[in-house]
């Protein structure tokens, strides 16, 4: 995983600290340095601080979305809800209000790491309309061209595409995407839900693939 923090002091004691817990950790202290590592070293994980120099924590979130896949946490001394949802929006996986203990941070990073990899056993395809969905390899095809999703994206996807026509609501799919991480927020989903939409295509105002049911939640169009 790669850690980014410019602060000496916090950066030292998340390196040990996860270094003790068994992880492999590289570090960055600004924002050109996480960008050039991370298309050089391929980190499955990224814990990003939202204030780097150079360039702050949400533009390489934004960049890093270009050209990969991997899991991102954002942390920020930032607590406003809406700032959650920036993060979310532009393609974060989690985010981790400041203060927080190395033991959340550690929890954190393994529940996203799970969603990451999924079990090795599982072989399920679904086909909906002019998708296929891979659980197994957590990959999801349109045309037969392959759409970049970040793991919390598949995670709803594969969830709502699995039972066409059942609605679940935000509380659903947010635990069901953030598993034992979920934080309570449930505006959240609808950012994950715009970023899906726009991924697939899908038009808001007549969507084909995920369906809001107002008042309740989303589905999967069962036509679709």
């Amino acid at each position: 995983m790669l850690l980014v923090e410019d602060e000496p002091g916090m950066l030292k004691e998340m390196h040990t600290y996860l270094q003790r817990e068994g992880f492999r950790v590289l570090t960055a202290c600004t924002g050109m340095e996480a960008l050039s590592m991370a298309r050089s070293e391929r980190p499955d994980l990224v814990v990003l601080d939202w204030m780097l120099p150079e360039k702050n924590g949400i533009d390489v979130c934004r960049e890093l979305r270009q050209f990969s896949n991997c899991g991102i946490i954002m942390v920020t001394a930032r607590s406003d809800e809406s700032d959650k949802i920036v993060g979310l929006e532009i393609g974060a996986d989690d985010y981790l209000t400041k203060p927080f203990s190395l033991r959340e941070l550690a929890s954190r990073i393994r529940a996203l790491l799970r969603r990451l990899r999924g079990p090795e056993d599982r072989s399920v395809f679904l086909e909906r309309d002019n998708l296929i969905i891979s659980e197994a390899r957590c990959q999801v095809f349109k045309d037969g061209q392959e759409i970049q999703l970040t793991p919390t994206e598949f995670k709803i996807l594969f969830t709502l595409a699995a039972r066409p026509g059942i609605v679940f609501s935000r509380l659903q799919l947010l635990k069901v995407a953030l598993e034992d991480e979920y934080m309570g927020y449930e505006r959240t989903m609808d950012s994950h839900i715009r970023n899906l939409r726009r991924k697939l295509g899908d038009d808001p105002a007549n969507p084909r693939y995920i369906q809001t049911v107002y008042g309740f939640g989303y589905r999967f169009g069962e036509q679709s």
